[in-house]
């Protein structure tokens, strides 16, 4: 009758053992399937779809971080272009200069209105002038808000009777604002200053 007993004691212990193993599986498979469903989910999170022409083309969302130095960039190149691409035509010469100062502050305005005092722009129209500007290098510090810059790059004015080429080099700070249409990547120009603009070259037409 004991051994029967102990029979039934042991039973019931590997039952209680079993029954354990059994709720530990379920943690342990139920946290799994959760901490995979959240990985699925911020995965789906990140995705974005854009329908055009009746397709769905995947996109990609990513931390601003992720593509700081490249958005900083183009939009200091951005800035460079749209404020010193210049034809002779007061139309083309206010839109540019128009969307130039939507990327910087006061200190681009500062600088737009010398030109215009000096007759800058008046005398790219009665010469009919033309002017490019083409990046070499831009270096951005991102150890400190606002990010200070440097940026290096060639003027290309072609006058009716000769091309002048030009270095171009200015220095101000960028700092972060929220993003708009006129302003796509979020930064605004500050202190921004032209430290060198002097003739490298000169060719005949």
């Amino acid at each position: 009758m004991f051994k029967q007993f102990n029979n039934i004691e042991t039973s019931f212990r590997h039952v209680k053992l079993f029954t354990f193993v059994i709720i530990a599986a379920c943690v342990v498979v139920c946290c799994f399937t959760i901490h995979r469903s959240y990985l699925k989910i911020s995965e789906a999170e990140g995705r974005i779809y854009i329908l055009a022409n009746e397709k769905a083309f995947e996109a990609s969302a990513e931390d601003r971080n992720d593509n700081l130095p490249v958005e900083a960039r183009s939009h200091i190149r951005s800035f460079h272009s749209y404020f010193f691409t210049l034809d002779p035509d007061n139309e083309v010469i206010k839109r540019n200069i128009g969307r130039a100062l939507y990327l910087a502050d006061g200190s681009a305005r500062k600088q737009y209105d010398d030109l215009q005092e000096s007759n800058f722009y008046a005398n790219i129209i009665s010469g009919n002038i033309s002017q490019t500007v083409a990046a070499d290098s831009i270096i951005v510090e991102f150890q400190e808000i606002p990010f200070r810059f440097r940026y290096h790059g060639k003027q290309k004015i072609i006058r009716p009777t000769a091309i002048v080429t030009r270095t171009l080099i200015t220095e101000g700070q960028l700092r972060i604002v929220a993003r708009s249409d006129n302003n796509p990547h979020g930064f605004l120009i500050e202190r921004w200053n032209i430290i060198e603009n002097t003739d490298l070259d000169s060719k005949r037409r």
